[in-house]
């Protein structure tokens, strides 16, 4: 991408907020599969093969976001990476060894923020597995039971749901934040 105008420190930045996007958007898909899984677990009679399919989609699509997130985590540290090591070594082509220091600065203070974010969003992306693995059990448990006393047994499981989507849900929110503050820094230097 460089070759053709882009530098890594623009790429990086791109990349970091088109996984801002994708968080908050992952974000609202495990909401929705929450409150269609809270929905269900409050079912009084009607189809429960539609009730099924409906959470079983909404599993599928919060996996699919799952996924998309941990990607883009992955594309961010590729150019990050790159960038760091570009930024070394082009401290050592200074000839004025304040600019260099000054650089060398800017450098440290950069890979700290980077540093930030990132564990952030790992910690937001860790967050999504055992959320993902339980809504998981739950949709291949009523496959296979598709009737109301199935139904009454997930009831208890509601509130362990909520508090695991509610941490999840705070751990994004935590590195959308921490997105908005290296965004900010990284276009002020």
């Amino acid at each position: 991408m460089e070759k053709v105008g882009f530098h890594k420190r623009d790429i990086l930045v791109h990349r970091i907020e088109k996984a801002r996007e994708e968080q908050a958007e992952t974000k609202e898909q495990f909401k929705t599969a929450l409150e269609k899984f809270a929905a269900l677990t409050d079912f009084h009679g009607g189809d429960l093969q539609d009730k099924y399919e409906e959470l079983n989609a909404a599993y599928e699509a919060s996996a699919e976001k799952a996924e998309a997130v941990r990607r883009r985590i992955a594309d961010i540290e590729d150019v990050a990476e790159a960038l760091f090591e570009e930024w070394k070594e082009e401290l050592e082509q200074y000839h004025n060894a304040a600019m260099r220091s000054q650089s060398a600065r800017q450098l440290a203070e950069t890979k700290r923020r980077y540093r930030r974010l990132i564990a952030a969003m790992k910690r937001a992306a860790a967050k999504m597995d055992p959320v993902l693995a339980m809504f998981h059990d739950r949709v291949l448990f009523l496959k296979h039971n598709l009737n109301a006393r199935a139904i009454a047994s997930l009831q208890g499981e509601l509130d362990q749901i909520q508090d695991n989507v509610a941490s999840l849900i705070r751990e994004m929110e935590r590195a959308i934040a921490e997105a908005d503050i290296f965004i900010r820094a990284i276009q002020k230097s």
